[in-house]
């Protein structure tokens, strides 16, 4: 693993744990020599974790459509800045430029992405890791939802497992490092039609 995409908020969030946690995990990459692949922006979470990476000599590629580069939302200390025409290609070309993914706190767009690349890697797309660095409990919600999923019978054990979770961000930049490329998963097959 050489390059980390990390998806996460463009706001700080109400406690302090997060930037706290966001700016640990950059710290934390770049000790490790892993570069940040990031959406580009110098707000909120996503600023803080670029500002660490770079403060601690690592390597920053920001991905921002133009829409958000007019809006002067772009970081401008960024090693790479590359500046796509939709939000669609900025996805696209992320998932090109790493070798695993990463969702801290964030809104819909953090939840839009991280699902994206869970979705690809449940229809056999990549086999990239997943993880979500859960500060603070902040995704306990979302891990109870999941595994609701699998009792009802929307998401099958294997794929639930294609996500994995950490509270510190050692931790699951460790479990990242660790995972083994998954073996496709039938999605459908033996579900009865209705």
């Amino acid at each position: 693993m050489k390059r980390l995409c990390v998806f996460c908020g463009s706001r700080g969030g109400a406690a302090p744990a997060y930037a706290e946690a966001t700016r640990e995990l950059g710290r934390r990459m770049a000790g490790r020599g892993l570069g940040l692949v990031f959406g580009g922006g110098h707000v909120g979470l996503m600023g803080a974790l670029a500002d660490a990476v770079l403060q601690t000599g690592g390597e920053v590629i920001g991905v921002i459509p133009q829409g958000l580069v007019d809006r002067e939302l772009a970081h401008q200390g960024c090693t790479q800045l590359h500046i796509t025409s939709s939000m669609h290609e900025r996805k696209a070309v992320m998932a090109d430029l790493a070798d695993a993914f990463a969702a801290l706190p964030g809104g819909y767009g953090t939840l839009d992405e991280t699902f994206e690349m869970l979705t690809w890697a449940q229809l056999g797309l990549h086999a990239k890791p997943v993880g979500l660095l859960n500060v603070h409990g902040y995704f306990d919600g979302l891990l109870t939802f999941l595994d609701h999923t699998v009792r009802e019978g929307f998401i099958k054990p294997p794929h639930r497992q294609l996500l994995i979770a950490a509270s510190t961000g050692e931790a699951l930049l460790d479990a990242l490092a660790d995972a083994k490329p998954h073996a496709a998963v039938a999605k459908w097959g033996e579900v009865p039609r209705p």
